[in-house]
């Protein structure tokens, strides 16, 4: 560079750039080199010589890449010429990408209840420096002064008129304000600044949400946009009423939180008291005017049961009533129902925050976003009155600790007490005991906190209305886990390793803890608060690298005019439904036309046409399994993506417009909730939450059983047990189509055959949580091959009950612990590798029927999902890094076949039966298999545990389904939060 300063100190020193030191190295070294050349010096020195002259152009290029770094005075390593462009403080980042600006301030930021939505409050002392030029200019073109001298000076001294013209100027001038972290593009938003006397920012209280302010301190940087275009930009653009709605949910992000939600649950509570027996006692009101009036005057209160004359008598609202002519409610209902648009209906229920979150999001649709705005900010003022009046406060007295729990403990440890009893006779193993411990502990944890929250909400039977119980239910503040802490019992903690101590703590916060409880608690509790300061920064940087990936993604044309997409269905977790197909479809174009299955000629949904709410319902509504729907991964757009394929822009409820940075929105949603996802485990303190599914299945509906891909046999109780795991049942109505879908773990018992009816409600599926069962298909006589004792088996006898033990043990050697069937004429009719760590049940020569248990191996030992599968999993999906032992998959369809060892890795084929294609995989011995020999496996299915490397699903499946597992993945992560 060519600026490279030398500046003489005092004392005759010199302080000088970096480089200059560099610089001087090289030019030292080369002149020597020169000078040694010319006098013919032997050539190890002139080696030597040339080898620090390269050091020294490396250390200029970049100090310390090479070697150790040169150091200058105080042994601080020099700024080399690499060094000054990277990073956050080189030339990129810190000058090029990020600059500098006039105009702008920053200060802290206290609540502005009084603000209407578009407005903030600006301190006056802020605003004379901020809109300085523009107070100049009016001072001159008012004759006030002639120099821009004179014009400071009068600023400076604060006259009168000074101020009159700062209001001018600043009205209809927006202003822009930041709060860092900037995650998202929610964190700048415009508003119209108020000028305030005091020294701290005013901001509304409903954007607090989309800046994730609050008023402990937070501080913001207050911009002005100066030119024509800039202001109109911010007031059309980024005004806070135009962000009522966040780009990566679509949900509303102006949702009112804590006391403006608690005031309206308060006033919408259910009614207390009043007329339960007869109509004739409740008090008729025409309107809420004269609700109003007997409300003043003290005849009725807030939550008193009345009779309103229904407003939506025969209309077509969202939540009214169209056929009663009057209506149950209470006086607050009614004045809760005056703040919003008529059209809407008469609201009859308790709004909490997603009550409140889905009105705002109907207001928005029915009535636009000008009335949406002027609601909103009714809801604020309404809000924090009622909720000043309710006068709610919180005391010690107000966690109350229910009876059931003295029960609930003694319950838990009578069934622990028996489960120990059964590890010393050597029933159960070391890892089952661990893992029903902690269930027993869950479950007692769950059962004392809902008895918990019983008590609360009948307040123990007091009439008053409990707030704690209040607070949470209304969504205003607190969870279940926390007030569980605080009345319940604390429950299960988490060691830092993320393993649960089988120790609970029975105490809560209102009991208070032993020494030893408050040990264990600090325990878990501080690799919370480790993990969330280092990952803060993995999170940003995570932001950074989407960033740089999708920006170029813009939204270049309509339509593309592709006939492909991408099919979309449910996801289950298990077989619970965690997203329904309806959430995944709305705003999406459909690829295909589907026709109503009664009315064939009724359309439902057409080829390109995008997928609204009404439509998705109906969908649903006829029981459409999964849609093919357009997407940005199939678009063929030349550059950037169309707007067919992108569907709806989740902030407006519209069609995406053209030249909209998608792929900016979309990296700024996977990153912004990243810093949160690192600050989860912060909140709930380390206590373990392992969730606890019940075993067994209840149908939904009546219908008929059907089987898919399951092979069953036929228990003596004339169940049916499954042998496979990839197997599922459904149930089907008269007409044959399928109501719900279930997946069996292997081992299930299943009460219903194929083909039978089942009732609603009716367990027809039960399975052991603890043990993976390994069961027989063939009837016939037990064989045991290398089973060895002390190399691959541990027998052990249990001293206490004198009874055989045999353990499947990990061992080294080519070996396979099998157990094998057959008939009387020594024919091997089925043969079974068993894992290690199994237990085996029968005993060799024993004969055995088919479905029966051979062994059986623990299931997994609980561990608190730890957030470290959050982060860092997001990224090694994003980077496509081939995770560590990653799953083996299968590479076509076919049946799997089980073969020997080669060299310490177990052989697996899978067979083709149609084309008699083979495949073999190469296993090592200590991964565990989770197909069994004679399972039918698809191609790209898991052969054993572990994450999928996703480059050979590219392979194998092609990028389809890639991109479909890319896709689950990040979301499953996400859907944890």
């Amino acid at each position: 560079p060519d600026l490279r300063p030398l500046v003489p100190l005092e004392g005759g020193r010199f302080a000088t750039s970096d480089l200059n030191d560099l610089y001087r190295r090289v030019i030292n070294r080369n002149n020597r080199l020169k000078n040694l050349l010319m006098l013919k010096t032997p050539d190890v020195i002139i080696r030597n010589e040339k080898r620090m002259l390269q050091e020294a152009v490396d250390a200029l290029f970049d100090n310390g890449r090479h070697g150790r770094a040169v150091t200058g005075a105080g042994n601080r390593p020099l700024k080399s010429l690499s060094d000054m462009l990277k990073g956050k403080g080189g030339r990129f980042r810190q000058n090029l990408l990020g600059k500098r600006v006039d105009y702008s301030g920053r200060s802290v930021i206290v609540i502005g209840p009084e603000l209407k939505l578009q407005q903030c409050g600006l301190p006056k002392k802020m605003a004379l420096v901020l809109f300085e030029p523009f107070i100049i200019r009016r001072l001159k073109d008012l004759g006030y002064v002639h120099t821009v001298r004179s014009a400071k000076k009068m600023i400076e001294r604060q006259t009168p008129e000074v101020w009159d013209i700062l209001d001018e100027v600043t009205k209809g001038h927006p202003v822009l304000l930041n709060r860092a972290p900037t995650l998202h593009r929610l964190s700048i938003q415009a508003f119209e600044p108020q000028l305030i006397e005091g020294e701290a920012i005013r901001i509304h209280p409903l954007v607090c949400t989309a800046y994730n302010a609050d008023f402990d301190g937070d501080q913001m940087a207050v911009h002005v946009p100066l030119s024509v275009e800039a202001q109109m930009e911010a007031r059309m653009l980024m005004l806070a009423p135009n962000n009522i709605f966040s780009p990566s949910s679509g949900k509303p992000i102006t949702t009112p939180s804590q006391d403006i939600t608690l005031g309206c649950y308060y006033l919408t509570q259910n009614p207390r008291g009043g007329g339960k027996d007869g109509q004739q006692r409740l008090p008729l009101f025409a309107d809420a005017t004269e609700v109003e009036f007997a409300m003043a005057e003290g005849s009725i209160h807030t939550h008193d049961r009345i009779r309103l004359k229904n407003p939506d008598f025969s209309k077509q609202t969202i939540y009214g009533n169209a056929e009663a002519r009057t209506i149950e409610t209470t006086a607050g209902r009614v004045i809760f129902n005056e703040i919003w648009p008529k059209q809407l209906g008469f609201f009859n229920r308790p709004a909490g925050k997603k009550q409140l979150s889905d009105i705002i999001w109907r207001c928005y649709q029915i009535a636009g976003p000008a009335e949406t705005v002027v609601t909103l900010d009714k809801l604020k003022e309404l809000g924090f009155a009622e909720a000043t009046k309710a006068g709610i406060s919180i005391g010690i007295s107000d966690m109350i600790i229910p009876k059931e729990k003295e029960t609930e403990l003694e319950n838990a440890y009578k069934q622990i007490r028996q489960v120990e009893q059964q590890y010393r006779k050597g029933i159960i193993t070391d890892g089952e005991r661990y893992n029903k411990i902690i269930d027993i502990w869950t479950h007692a944890g769950d059962e004392i906190s809902s008895a918990m929250f019983r008590t609360l909400e009948h307040n123990d039977g007091r009439k008053e209305l409990n707030p704690v119980f209040l607070m949470v239910d209304s969504g205003s503040r607190g969870n279940r886990q926390q007030v569980r802490q605080l009345a319940g019992m604390r429950g299960l903690m988490a060691k830092p390793s993320g393993e649960i101590i089988e120790r609970p703590i029975t105490s809560n916060f209102r009991e208070g803890l032993t020494v030893l409880e408050y040990f264990i608690s600090t325990h878990g509790a501080r690799k919370g608060l480790a993990d969330t300061a280092l990952k803060t920064a993995d999170s940003g940087y995570l932001t950074r690298k989407l960033v740089d990936a999708a920006q170029d993604v813009i939204i270049n044309e309509k339509d593309c005019g592709t006939v492909n997409g991408i099919v979309v269905r449910s996801i289950y977790e298990g077989d619970e439904e965690v997203v329904d197909l309806g959430q995944r479809i709305i705003g999406r174009v459909s690829c295909e036309t589907i026709a109503d299955p009664v009315d064939k000629k009724k359309k439902i949904v057409k080829a390109n046409q995008l997928i609204d709410e009404k439509v998705a319902a109906e969908l649903q509504r006829v029981g459409v399994e999964s849609l093919k729907i357009r997407s940005v991964l199939t678009c063929e757009c030349g550059r950037g993506v169309c707007a067919m394929c992108y569907g709806r822009n989740l902030a407006t409820g519209q069609y995406v417009k053209l030249g909209e940075a998608v792929g900016i929105i979309a990296a700024q949603s996977i990153g912004e909730p990243g810093t949160q996802l690192t600050m989860r485990t912060f909140h709930i303190g380390g206590t373990a939450s392992q969730t606890f599914k019940q075993p067994i299945i209840k149908a939904k509906n009546d219908g008929t059983v059907r089987f898919n891909d399951l092979r069953t046999v036929q228990a003596l109780d004339g169940s049916w047990i499954a042998l496979n795991k990839n197997g599922s049942i459904s149930v089907h109505n008269a007409e044959g189509r399928e109501l719900e879908r279930y997946n069996v773990v292997i081992g299930s018992m299943i009460s219903k055959g194929d083909g039978t009816d089942v009732k609603k409600g009716e367990t027809f599926v039960q399975w052991d949580p603890y043990n993976v069962p390994i069961l027989t298909d063939k009837s016939g006589k037990i064989e045991f091959r290398d089973m060895i004792a002390g190399v691959t088996i541990k027998r052990d006898v249990d001293e206490a009950t004198g009874l055989m033990g045999t353990v499947i043990i990990e061992h080294k050697e080519d070996l396979h612990p099998q157990i094998v069937i057959v008939d009387d004429k020594k024919e091997v009719l089925a043969s079974y590798s068993i894992p290690a760590g199994a237990h085996v049940i029968v005993e060799e020569g024993q004969k055995v029927r088919a479905g029966a248990l051979l062994a059986k191996t623990p299931r997994k030992v609980a561990k608190t999902k730890d957030i470290t599968g959050g982060l860092p999993r997001v990224a090694e999906l994003f980077e496509a890094r081939r995770p560590k032992d990653a799953a083996e998959i299968a590479k076509i369809d076919g049946v799997v076949e089980m073969g020997g060892t080669v060299r310490g890795k177990r052989r697996l084929i899978l067979k083709d039966p149609d084309t008699g294609a083979e495949e073999e995989h190469l296993i090592p011995l200590t991964k565990h298999i989770i197909v069994f020999k004679g399972d039918f496996v698809k191609k790209g299915q898991q052969l054993t545990e572990g994450p999928v490397v996703p480059h050979e699903i590219l392979e194998v499946c092609g990028p389809q389904d890639l991109q479909e597992h890319l896709v689950n993945e990040v979301q499953e992560v996400y859907r944890l939060q």
